[in-house]
């Protein structure tokens, strides 16, 4: 098994293509061996090396991010982890879909229907297949008075540039298609 790796935006965030489908629909991301530890054999075993602080499961990739260790010192430890993982052949999770399969409690006011079904459709089919070749997702919350709420996972999630990202990507691509929208915001 060969596994490649790229790297993404986030400089403590790093990409791993394993060459196989990681998660069949939805995403996952965990950020606590904890939680990890409820619902991915997986991630739980990656929490377990030193200087893991985020796991994030995407269609094809599984994004790791770290705190203050080195990635010379902890890709070959992530690697060998995933590798013998895929090869036992064991579950990624343990019964559940992922955390984007269930919509998390969306909000926005009655009549703006419509609106909202346009921004999901433009952050489907433009946005999310981008941010995914970064090593993250971002999801649709809310819209509320012209501002649009999102949640941003795996590498996006406190990445430098998400603000960039978000202000002058996302917004200004919404804004052009849904005059609606005013503005975009990072939950």
């Amino acid at each position: 098994m060969f596994i490649q790796t790229e790297s993404t935006p986030n400089p403590a965030t790093l990409k791993f293509l394993p060459g196989k489908v990681v998660m069949d629909q939805g995403t996952a991301d965990y950020r606590s061996a904890e939680e990890a530890g409820q619902s991915s054999p997986l991630a739980a075993k990656l929490f377990g090396i030193p200087g893991v602080t985020g796991v994030f499961y995407g269609y094809d990739f599984i994004t790791i991010t770290k705190d203050g260790a080195d990635w010379q010192h902890l890709k070959p430890a992530v690697l060998g982890t995933i590798m013998e993982h895929f090869m036992s052949g064991a579950a990624i999770l343990s019964g559940e879909n992922g955390d984007s399969a269930v919509p998390d409690d969306e909000f926005f006011e009655k009549g703006d229907e419509t609106i909202v079904a346009t921004i999901k459709e433009l952050l489907e089919t433009r946005v999310r297949p981008a941010v995914a070749q970064d090593g993250g997702d971002i999801t649709f919350r809310g819209f509320r008075d012209g501002k649009v709420f999102l949640h941003m996972k795996g590498a996006c999630a406190g990445c430098p540039s998400s603000t960039a990202t978000l202000k002058h990507g996302i917004q200004n691509l919404l804004k052009h298609f849904v005059p609606e929208v005013r503005e975009v915001e990072a939950v």
